[in-house]
């Protein structure tokens, strides 16, 4: 197990690896307000773990006030984890996070209940969260997934899949190496519209006589509509 100074010197380092827009470890001083969170973290859990539970939750308490995120220094958090910009996350209590997760600002990791016990996320190794995404409850991310900004995750997500959507469902399976591109994940609900609006005008012309023909393309919405309705009960 690596000492407590090699863990946050990793934290640093993968800054570079991950976000093109720094230049400078001056940067990360004045700039990251996530790699303090998880630096302060670090030095809390150590704490906890030691059975300093109330300076363990006074140092993050203090730490809150100077990055804007909350992490619980309970929470489990593994090695190579990058919170980029990070105002507005929040990590709960009995999250489970692996190895080189990446996190984007106004991401919740939360429970959805007040018993005692694993009640928060498993983000496993290598998951990218995008902005404002909700993970909420016992669920496991599986590992290299993607979550898409502002989705709202309340059920387990497959490995190597996307996930986006209010709630969120799987929309892609299958390794897949790229970054998280969120001006290129699918909008559920916009394709679901355009279909209601297809089918509309396929049924208008089916009721005319001199356009029966389209009875043919009525049968290849209804092929569309049957795969959209299968992939809303993955």
């Amino acid at each position: 197990m690596p000492s407590l100074f090699r863990l946050i010197i990793e934290d640093i380092n993968s800054v570079y690896q991950r976000d093109p827009a720094i230049h400078s470890r001056v940067e990360i001083m004045f700039n990251y307000p996530g790699v303090w969170a998880i630096a302060n973290y670090r030095i809390a859990n150590w704490l906890h773990k030691k059975g300093m539970r109330l300076i363990a939750r006074i140092w993050m308490g203090i730490s809150q006030l100077f990055t804007n995120i909350d992490i619980h220094p309970a929470a489990t958090i593994g090695r190579r984890v990058f919170i980029d910009h990070g105002i507005g996350v929040v990590v709960g209590e009995t999250t489970i996070v692996g190895d080189d997760v990446t996190i984007y600002q106004g991401v919740t990791l939360g429970g959805v209940s007040l018993d005692p016990g694993k009640r928060h996320p498993t983000i496993e190794s290598g998951v990218v969260i995008g902005a404002g995404a909700k993970v909420l409850g016992n669920i496991t991310i599986g590992y290299n997934s993607k979550i898409g900004a502002n989705s709202v995750v309340v059920k387990s997500v497959p490995p190597e899949s996307t996930a986006i959507g209010i709630p969120a469902r799987v929309v892609t399976k299958g390794r897949d190496k790229s970054p998280l591109s969120h001006n290129k994940l699918p909008d559920i609900d916009k394709e679901l519209f355009e279909y209601l609006l297809k089918r509309v005008a396929v049924i208008e012309h089916i009721l005319a006589p001199e356009h029966k023909e389209l009875l043919e393309e009525d049968k290849k919405l209804d092929e569309i509509y049957e795969a959209f309705l299968k992939s809303m009960k993955q």
